[in-house]
């Protein structure tokens, strides 16, 4: 058998052909099966595309057999299937186009991944579990790569549901203290790897002790779930995270955003908690809260970690309250770590 090194050498020459006879019985073999199959052979070209695989896609063989237009059975626009990286010698790329199931070492006997695909002849997403592994003739010569379908599309869908219900606030549906942690430790290390500042807000809703023992519970949950409408809609980025961190305290991570940036959106989020209706009595009285405030912001080094943000604006936020409160307070203390 062929190293896994010498794998795109043998592709590249000019395709071994495959026999009437052997093609006839992998065919006749592969046909009915109902696991969603097809194959390519050493040019790239469809010579296999089962009836099960028709029913997955919407794309009937006809259209498929004797092209190297398979992926338009799986995306709008082209990029690889998995096939094509094992028969192109190119699954170095595998991580950009895959979630990774099973590591791609020792891809000669097969190669395992996932990944979501939008189906465009049936309109909808499908969420597949894909193997892929190239067939040898008796000489190690490549002469073609089998791929197989599964639709994990359920499967996926409930574990992202669990996985969210793990790091999202049951109220307010935002991010929880464990899913601001698991995001500031990923951005940590990008901004660090990167060499780009990460910033995080504290955020700290005022006098909200005396809206609940005024108001009850059942306002306070309300005025919580509007606040963090109010801070989520404030974010302009993607990118940008908040969380409610516990009780009546918010927290907010800024990528890629230094002390200044992250004091703009930090006065901003302020002055619209200030104006904000977080909510309506009975009586017809509008409440409005307000928030303090602390920033901190860092471009990390080595010696750093992601928590000194988090005490860094805890810190400044603790200014802000004892300073009159409805105000930003910036923290020194990463000026003062970088110097």
């Amino acid at each position: 058998m062929t190293k896994p090194n010498a794998l795109h050498a043998k592709a590249s020459s000019a395709p071994p052909q495959i026999s009437d006879a052997d093609y006839q019985f992998a065919v006749n073999l592969m046909q009915f099966l109902v696991v969603p199959t097809f194959v390519l052979d050493a040019g790239g070209k469809v010579i296999i595309w089962n009836k099960a695989c028709e029913k997955m896609t919407g794309a009937p063989a006809s259209e498929m057999l004797g092209t190297q237009n398979h992926w338009r059975a799986f995306y709008d626009q082209e990029r690889a299937c998995l096939c094509d990286l094992i028969l192109q010698g190119r699954m170095d790329e595998v991580g950009l186009l895959y979630a990774p199931h099973q590591a791609p070492s020792g891809y000669t006997l097969g190669v395992h991944m996932e990944n979501w695909c939008t189906m465009p002849r049936l309109g909808m997403r499908l969420y597949l579990a894909i193997d892929a592994g190239p067939i040898f003739d008796a000489d190690g010569r490549l002469i073609a790569v089998v791929e197989t379908l599964r639709d994990m599309t359920v499967q996926k869908r409930v574990q992202d549901q669990l996985e969210s219900m793990v790091v999202r606030d049951a109220l307010t549906s935002i991010y929880n203290r464990r899913g601001f942690d698991e995001k500031l430790d990923a951005e940590f290390a990008r901004a660090l790897r990167e060499g780009q500042y990460v910033a995080v807000l504290m955020l700290d809703v005022d006098h909200f002790k005396a809206f609940n023992d005024r108001h009850g519970h059942m306002a306070g949950d309300a005025c919580l779930k509007a606040i963090a409408a109010v801070i989520s809609r404030t974010l302009q980025r993607p990118c940008d995270l908040v969380a409610r961190y516990g009780g009546e305290e918010f927290a907010v991570i800024l990528a890629g955003t230094d002390l200044d940036g992250a004091l703009i959106v930090a006065e901003r989020i302020r002055a619209a908690m200030a104006s904000a209706v977080v909510y309506e009595t009975l009586g017809g009285e509008s409440c409005r809260m307000t928030v303090s405030i602390g920033v901190a912001a860092l471009m990390p080094s080595e010696k750093d970690v992601a928590q000194h943000l988090v005490a860094w604006a805890d810190e400044a936020l603790y200014e802000a309250k004892h300073g009159g409160r409805n105000c930003v307070v910036a923290s020194t203390m990463a000026t003062a770590v970088q110097l």
